[in-house]
């Protein structure tokens, strides 16, 4: 496997079982919905993966917009959700031809560790020019330098001993071990980043931002930002 595209594209363990992944997506659904400004807010998720729970975000807003790169992932987001009348599928390619300031709220939830600095430094120049003025980009679950993957591993325990699957969470973190994702974040590597970094890197991006807690999903080790335009800033 070559790239982390074809992994999320492919049959893996990273959920242990129906259960973890049906809650999973349904608190980051929850999570989401409090970030919505409003029932007018045209919304994109970007990087969204299954979004098994993306009706219940589109019915508190305008429009939706799922953006993923996998395009097996992306035909069943066309399966699921596509006689959703104000649900869109669409690829990074769309988004990055949608017009200027024709969103309200953009979230990428656990992207960040999966791209390279300079693939994020070009989507932060796509995303703020589609954000509309006033309206705001949430990066969530940002991987920090000192984030073990121990801390993780005990994240998803407490979350799955609160939802129900503890014994197959074990389970699922010694197939994950012996897995195609250690070998490809062997590999590949994940990006981290500081929250001085996430928040340097976003200014010279023109945006004003600021930490914001909790953290999109169970794990609250690792770190979520809110950033809108600087408006001192034109383009």
């Amino acid at each position: 496997m070559r790239d982390w595209i074809s992994y999320w594209d492919s049959d893996h363990p990273i959920y242990v079982n129906a259960r973890h992944f049906d809650v999973h997506y349904a608190n980051i659904a929850d999570d989401i919905i409090r970030l919505l400004p409003g029932k007018q807010a045209r919304v994109l998720d970007y990087g969204c993966g299954e979004a098994l729970h993306a009706d219940r975000i589109a019915a508190n807003c305008a429009t939706l917009y799922l953006c993923e790169a996998a395009p097996t992932v992306r035909t069943r987001l066309e399966e699921r959700f596509g006689k959703i009348a104000n649900i869109s599928i669409v690829t990074p390619e769309d988004v990055a031809a949608m017009e200027p300031e024709s969103l309200d709220l953009i979230v990428a939830n656990s992207l960040l560790q999966y791209l390279k600095r300079p693939e994020l430094i070009s989507l932060l120049k796509v995303w703020r020019r589609v954000l509309s003025p006033g309206g705001a980009l949430v990066v969530a679950d940002v991987i920090g330098p000192k984030q073990s993957a121990i801390a993780d591993a005990l994240s998803l325990l407490r979350f799955a001993a609160v939802n129900g699957f503890l014994t197959a969470a074990f389970i699922g973190l010694v197939k994950t071990t012996l897995s195609d994702y250690r070998k490809l974040r062997a590999q590949l590597g994940l990006t981290t980043y500081d929250e001085a970094e996430m928040l340097k890197l976003l200014a010279e991006a023109s945006y004003d931002a600021a930490r914001l807690r909790p953290n999109l999903g169970h794990n609250q080790g690792r770190m979520a930002f809110r950033a809108q335009k600087n408006p001192a800033i034109s383009g």
